[in-house]
């Protein structure tokens, strides 16, 4: 049983972080809080270890996202440890697979930054035949990722055929660069829009600093977050099943 000077009501729990007492209440009926004792009067007591279990939820979301903290804190209270190191495994292994795109698509655009052709040969537009050829691939191949979306040739209007314009070209190069580096061809369409977007290679670099810069914040994120959750463990494991009592709820 928690002593007289370890009862801490939502208020409590919730002025630490700016948070609403109902705030509280619902957090503790997700499951992210452990359960609450009830006094006589049927008011919920809690306790340190569900200040450490909010402050420990608080510092993974950032770096895990809602869905993905709730889930850790649920198995956490559950003393469902492989569940909780699951759990963060699979956070660090998504945010390693986003680093590795970035470092992928920017090294497919300082590729093709150093290839790019000169300003005369930008003025003519390609064939397929002639792009297949600068590209090394077969003709057919860029009517693929035409129908994926990842090329939009001009069409003459009298002949029909494809014309690829320096914008285009630019496009195509890119998405080369990509396939090479093993991506589908759904997820090319996605950068290609992106570089289409920012109207050039140019501005998306910087938006790959900007994603880059986001990426480190959500590893610190995860750091702050896995000293909490450390906390949160000990605390819990030190005191045993009895730190927390079972809910005496008023029927």
């Amino acid at each position: 049983m928690a002593s007289r000077s370890d009862r801490l009501r939502p208020a409590d729990l919730a002025r630490e972080h700016g948070l609403s007492a109902q705030a509280i209440r619902n957090y503790e009926e997700a499951g992210i809080l452990p359960p609450a004792t009830r006094g006589p009067q049927g008011y919920r007591r809690y306790t340190p270890v569900h200040a450490q279990a909010l402050r420990t939820f608080l510092a993974l979301r950032p770096g895990h996202g809602h869905q993905a903290a709730t889930e850790i804190l649920r198995a956490a209270n559950a003393a469902d440890h492989d569940a909780v190191f699951r759990l963060i495994d699979q956070g660090h292994a998504e945010l390693l697979r986003d680093r590795t795109t970035l470092d992928e698509v920017a090294s497919a655009l300082e590729k093709l930054a150093s290839t790019e052709p000169s300003p005369a040969a930008d003025r003519a537009p390609l064939t397929v035949g002639a792009l297949a050829h600068q590209l090394d691939v077969h003709p057919a191949t860029l009517r693929k990722w035409e129908e994926a979306g990842v090329l939009h040739p001009h069409r003459d209007p009298a002949t029909g055929y494809r014309h690829y314009l320096p914008d285009t070209v630019r496009d195509a190069r890119l998405a080369h660069q990509l396939r090479r580096g093993g991506y589908l061809l759904e997820q090319i369409a996605l950068v290609i829009d992106q570089v289409r977007n920012a109207g050039g290679v140019g501005p998306l670099k910087e938006e790959l600093h900007t994603w880059r810069a986001r990426l480190q914040q959500r590893s610190r994120a995860m750091l702050d977050g896995a000293a909490q959750l450390s906390t949160y463990l000990d605390l819990t494991a030190a005191d045993g099943p009895h730190r927390v009592d079972s809910p005496n709820r008023t029927p």
